[in-house]
């Protein structure tokens, strides 16, 4: 395979992703915008949802390859599905602290202080709907991945492109 290939490989792979995790985000935001519409309150956070989704999928993607040990080797398939989605949501978890902690270190004395406040606020749900759909997306996305590599590269696309038969 020729690095023009390759790349072309990678790029629709990202896309891909990105089309994943980008619906299950627009899932969440429109949640959120007629939420907030019931309260008469603006709400403009579409375009960071599509730089959201372009991260988390490449990241996604890199830490597939990374092998979570020995052990998981012998274990069955949910076992790999259910640490790597744990892993993943741990480290959405971690980086929407840090968002917290940066976006209000001015306002609450520093990063700490901007932390706690985003957890005693009304920002807390926020976070936290955040992470729990965010981690339903990455379980539903680790598991395919198992099917996938399990039935075949293009196998799970067939089965359901092709006609049904009954």
């Amino acid at each position: 395979m020729s690095t023009r290939q390759k790349l072309i490989h990678e790029l629709k792979a990202i896309l891909v992703t990105a089309l994943y995790f980008g619906i299950w985000f627009a899932g969440l935001l429109v949640i959120k915008w007629l939420v907030l519409a019931e309260y008469r309150i603006a709400f403009h956070g579409f375009s960071m949802a599509i730089i959201g989704a372009l991260i988390l999928s490449k990241v996604v993607m890199i830490l597939e390859h990374v092998p979570l040990g020995p052990w998981v080797r012998n274990q069955a398939a949910w076992v790999d599905v259910l640490l790597r989605t744990w892993l993943y949501a741990l480290g959405v978890f971690v980086v929407l602290i840090l968002e917290k902690g940066i976006e209000g270190r001015h306002e609450h004395g520093g990063f700490g202080g901007a932390v706690e406040a985003a957890f005693q606020s009304t920002d807390a749900p926020h976070v936290w709907v955040n992470i729990i759909c965010i981690s339903a997306a990455l379980l539903i996305y680790n598991a395919t991945s198992v099917i996938r590599r399990h039935l075949g590269k293009d196998a799970l696309i067939k089965l359901f492109l092709k006609p049904h038969h009954t």
